[in-house]
């Protein structure tokens, strides 16, 4: 009798084993799934893009994947599309480009942006700039020197946008990542950096002030 139960014995103990192994698997998968969701949330954050301060490089409700970890690595660069957090907000996201660096001499008159001197070309400007042309302190006289860790930010579209101008420089621990490309919508997907900033060369002559001419006679 014991023999005829013996098959019946090593069948239940297989299926257990079997059971027991498909369980150890998905365990296994689960905690790897968790592993890979927590390594790419650090990673990498969607944004979605509401109004339109960064048209026409962005647009309403688009889409973006944005890089968590570069800025761990290395500063911002002047150009940089970033996520940040504004001075008097920390559950609001802004979006912004990054204009002037720390330590730069940054000046804006009229509409135009001069960095230690030198005009900044900004091709992606998607009308001219007429609103807060002028912004002060930036405006005065021969500009302001940009804090140590501290960064100007502006949207490209700057007739309607909330930025630096307003509520000053933004200092690097309230930047939480910089924007990587466009996922959504898919006639636009891929890269949102064709068109960047560049200083113009030559002599440095603005934002210094000129040297008033003597008077006759005097």
């Amino acid at each position: 009798m014991a023999a005829q139960n013996q098959p019946a014995t090593a069948a239940a103990s297989s299926e257990r084993s079997a059971v027991s192994s498909l369980l150890r698997e998905l365990a296994e998968v689960l905690v790897l799934a968790v592993i890979l969701y927590i390594g790419i949330s650090f990673a990498v954050q969607a944004v979605h893009v509401e109004g339109l301060s960064m048209f026409a490089t962005l647009d309403n409700n688009d889409y973006l994947i944005a890089n968590k970890i570069d800025y761990r690595l290395h500063a911002p660069q002047r150009g940089d599309i970033i996520i940040l957090r504004p001075p008097a907000s920390n559950s609001t996201d802004f979006i912004k480009r990054v204009i002037a660096l720390p330590g730069e001499k940054l000046f804006i008159r009229d509409g135009v942006v001069y960095i230690n001197g030198h005009r900044l070309d900004e091709p992606y400007l998607p009308e001219a700039w007429t609103q807060d042309a002028n912004p002060p302190p930036w405006s005065l006289d021969n500009g302001a020197v940009i804090p140590a860790n501290e960064y100007f930010v502006m949207g490209d579209n700057r007739n309607r946008s909330q930025d630096s101008r307003f509520f000053g420089t933004i200092s690097r621990d309230r930047i939480d990542g910089k924007a990587w490309f466009r996922i959504w919508p898919l006639d636009h997907f891929g890269n949102i950096y064709a068109e960047m900033p560049a200083l113009e060369s030559g002599s440095i002559s603005v934002g210094v002030l000129p040297t008033k001419p003597a008077l006759a006679g005097t």
